[in-house]
């Protein structure tokens, strides 16, 4: 009973602590981005309406500071404890310290549920469907959702595409057909419409390329015969570090069938994927500087080593990414590795105190 009260008491402070850090750094990202995007502010886009922006991004943003939050967490629940002696207190009354680390981690799985299901179920359709709102009312009803454009090969088909709209319409569409290595012809749309079954090309133009020379022709419209879908097209256009998993692993799949490389939808599927092992080898760390090394220090001090631990996590992850491109490497070894120096730097802290 006396441990079970005990695991209780460690949950309260462990998640209580996370939870404020978590508001602590939204809100203040919210005030930053506030006063930085009011530099935006035109026409029918008000200062309101940078702020309605910006809570609509909060889920997102929720999701992408999990990490901090787990990490200095940790480190404010169980520093507050260990400056008042509590812990000391518990191992005097026989609680291990791999029990009072299991007390630290059951509240982590109830963070990890709540990360996980709005990372792929709330934060992505909410960070569309703000880019979209922020965009119609700055632009107007007929804005693009994207503004990154990009490039597809189907088959013998080269594809280049401008922008999407919020209503699955595409903008500058460029299809460049080739038999073998001969271009055959190419053709250019102002926009391509879906119709729930098919695309319809609409202001179309095309050149012919033959061997006595080219021939233009222009047509109102012209069925565009593809297999590629609106969701298909939105994986590809929209930002691939905002999509749900289940987009990224299909779109990874699309890539690798039509042989084109799919290491950058790879890399933040499995960012996403082995989150929970991430944030429990933040948190082990978290608790190896409050039982190692670091247990004598300031609570100040913890915290900004813990500051330290966590930028230098995130940029050996946003190194070894475009490594990972440049030298041929799984994507998967891109986060498994920060993620494994979390696990070894902490047991090895942790053994010390042995």
């Amino acid at each position: 009973m006396l441990f079970d009260r005990l695991d209780r008491y460690i949950t309260r402070n462990v998640l209580g602590a996370m939870l404020v850090v978590q508001v602590m750094v939204l809100g203040l990202d919210l005030v930053i981005t506030y006063i930085n995007d009011l530099g935006d502010v035109s026409g029918g886009y008000t200062a309101l309406d940078v702020l309605i922006y910006l809570i609509m991004r909060l889920p997102w943003r929720f999701y992408e500071y999990a990490p901090v939050a787990v990490l200095i967490g940790a480190l404010v629940g169980l520093g507050s404890m260990a400056s008042s002696n509590e812990l000391t207190v518990m191992r005097a009354a026989g609680r291990s310290l791999g029990r009072i680390l299991l007390g630290v981690l059951k509240p982590l799985v109830l963070v990890i549920l709540v990360t996980m299901a709005i990372g792929e179920f709330v934060g992505p359709q909410t960070e569309q469907y703000a880019e979209a709102w922020r965009l119609e009312q700055s632009e107007g009803a007929d804005a693009v959702l994207s503004h990154r454009g990009g490039w597809q090969r189907e088959g013998d088909d080269f594809y280049r595409f401008g922008t999407i709209r919020a209503d699955d319409t595409l903008i500058n569409v460029t299809r460049y057909h080739f038999d073998g290595q001969r271009l055959v012809d190419a053709t250019q749309a102002a926009r391509a419409v879906w119709d729930g079954k098919a695309w319809t090309l609409e202001d179309v133009r095309i050149t012919h390329f033959g061997d006595n020379g080219t021939r233009a022709e222009t047509l109102p419209s012209e069925t565009w015969k593809t297999d590629m879908t609106p969701a298909q097209l939105n994986r590809l256009l929209r930002p691939l570090d905002s999509q749900p998993m289940t987009s990224l692993w299909a779109y990874a799949n699309y890539l690798e069938g039509q042989g084109q490389e799919a290491t950058q939808p790879l890399l933040y599927f499995w960012q996403k994927s082995l989150l929970p092992v991430t944030l429990a080898g933040l948190v082990l760390l978290a608790a190896s500087f409050v039982f190692g090394p670091l247990r004598t220090v300031a609570a100040g001090t913890r915290i900004f080593y813990g500051v330290i631990v966590g930028l230098t996590f995130k940029y050996l992850q946003d190194l070894l990414g475009p490594a990972s491109v440049l030298f041929g490497f799984s994507p998967s070894l891109a986060v498994a590795v920060p993620t494994a120096a979390c696990y070894l730097l902490g047991f090895w802290l942790l053994r010390r105190t042995g």
